[in-house]
């Protein structure tokens, strides 16, 4: 099988698995690199000849996510298959190769005074692992998923087929797609002259829907509005609510002025984000919720998270429309103590049109939880 790899992918890019070329706990046996469509095809059908399991691989910021494979026979590294292969600047639309990282993807262009509007909190964040998990950051208030802004996925199936979906008319989508993303036509936004950060703190959970709905009246257009609760031990105020503002200097600046106004003396305009600004509360080695539920409905999750875990539970994310929170339990907890949470949490929210799914956990939890898989968060 090495022999085989060796010979489509090249001497330098198939390998035996290592030690650190593991997902969730359960380590790889080969490790290939394909670099073009025709090599992808070809590994993916050879690993489907021999029956071996195939996991694709961006820079890893997302391996420890979701539910733990049955099997990892190949580890399929998309590093190769990078870069902006097409700019379409006056349709404001590019295809991108899914092993490009997206600070990358960024940079380029604006060059051209475009972005693609999306902001990953994973730092290392591909364009193939963030569609794959429809990562989305706070820029999903204005502008919408990852997955939302899509035209086109190119893909080779799990049998090596090439393939490609737009969603639409029976095709699947991002999240269901079994086998290995190649490249994605995306759509493009201009990249905003002007960027501004209004912040203001709140005391409490039930403080942020009347914030929320003070921001809609006042029609200031905000990017994304992101709530930090709480923050760390210590620190005061015990929340805080941001908002972000784009667009041209001065109609920004006028714009900051009027939120910052109706917030009252306690709010603060700066040029530059709040530290904790598009970050998960949580690290390595943590139980990684992500929790979607109504504006309205914050207090219920927030009370719920805490009287299940018994302690205070961070909890970050958008406040805005379609927004998706994240919460961080002890890594340390059982696996049985961490499922009881979840069904206490899920009681809770099923009757406010809520979600709460656990998106990572150290391998002795995650082996014995039930995990979200893709499909869950699209």
């Amino acid at each position: 099988m090495l022999r085989a790899l060796v010979d489509i992918c090249g001497p330098a890019f198939a390998r035996a698995a290592g030690a650190a070329d593991a997902v969730a706990g359960r380590r790889a046996t080969f490790v290939a690199a394909p670099a073009t469509t025709n090599t992808v095809v070809d590994t993916v059908g050879l690993a489907a000849e021999r029956g071996l399991a195939v996991v694709p691989r961006g820079s890893g910021s997302k391996m420890d996510w979701g539910k733990r494979p049955l099997g990892v026979d190949l580890l399929l590294d998309t590093g190769r298959l990078d870069g902006i292969w097409h700019h379409d600047r006056e349709a404001a639309t590019a295809e991108i190769g899914v092993g490009t990282p997206i600070r990358a993807v960024q940079a380029a262009l604006a060059l051209s005074g475009q972005r693609l509007a999306v902001d990953p909190p994973s730092a290392t964040a591909t364009l193939g692992g963030m569609l794959a998990w429809n990562e989305s950051g706070p820029l999903r208030h204005r502008f919408g998923t990852p997955a939302a802004q899509i035209e086109r996925i190119s893909y080779v199936t799990s049998a090596g087929d090439r393939a490609e979906s737009d969603g639409e008319q029976g095709r699947p989508g991002i999240g269901e797609i079994d086998g290995v993303l190649l490249s994605a036509l995306v759509r493009l936004e201009p990249l905003p002259a002007a960027r501004r950060w209004v912040t203001v703190p709140v005391s409490a959970a039930r403080e942020v829907p009347g914030r929320v709905a003070e921001i809609r009246a006042l029609d200031v257009q905000p990017s994304a509005i992101e709530v930090d609760l709480p923050t760390p031990a210590g620190r005061r105020p015990p929340g805080i609510l941001a908002v972000l503002l784009e667009g041209d200097p001065a109609d920004v600046v006028q714009r900051a002025k009027r939120l910052a106004t109706g917030f009252g003396v306690n709010a603060a305009v700066a040029p530059t984000a709040p530290p904790w600004w598009g970050r998960y509360p949580f690290a390595r080695g943590a139980v990684a919720l992500r929790v979607t539920v109504p504006i309205a409905e914050l207090q219920a999750a927030v009370y719920a998270l805490g009287d299940a875990t018994g302690i205070p539970v961070p909890i970050r994310g958008s406040a805005g429309r379609g927004g998706a929170m994240h919460a961080v339990l002890p890594g340390t907890l059982t696996a049985q103590r961490v499922e009881g949470i979840l069904d206490a949490v899920r009681g809770v929210l099923l009757a406010r049109d809520g979600r709460c799914v656990a998106i990572a956990a150290p391998p002795e939890i995650s082996a014995h939880i039930d995990m979200a898989q893709t499909r869950d968060l699209f």
